[in-house]
């Protein structure tokens, strides 16, 4: 499995580096079985997955060949599609629920 880490994820590890080992901890985790973890979200996030690190703070991310599978792909649009392999997983963003999901973060 690829793992690739978005800027925004990159940033919000750094603002979030007290509970930087749970957050890899939780990393490694979806890495291994991306579906088992994550709970598909819909709306303006369809095709992105989250789980929780801790009991407000939570994880975005996309699996590619589940987005593909499920024809996400068409609406994720991600800059990168054609070159990442389907196991892939991509994360995208992560923070307190409410901050979270305040913006729309597409893989560009």
């Amino acid at each position: 499995m690829e793992a690739l880490f978005s800027d925004v994820f990159v940033k919000s590890l750094k603002r979030h580096s007290s509970i930087k080992k749970a957050i890899q901890k939780k990393a490694d985790m979806i890495i291994e079985n991306p579906i088992a973890l994550g709970e598909p979200l819909k709306g303006n996030f369809r095709g992105y997955y989250s789980t929780p690190v801790k009991k407000n703070f939570l994880i975005i991310y996309l699996y590619c060949k589940v987005c593909r599978a499920k024809g996400d792909d068409k609406i994720v649009l991600c800059h990168d599609c054609p070159k990442c392999k389907d196991e892939t997983v991509k994360f995208v963003d992560m923070g307190p629920h409410d901050e979270a999901y305040k913006k729309k973060s597409y893989w560009s």
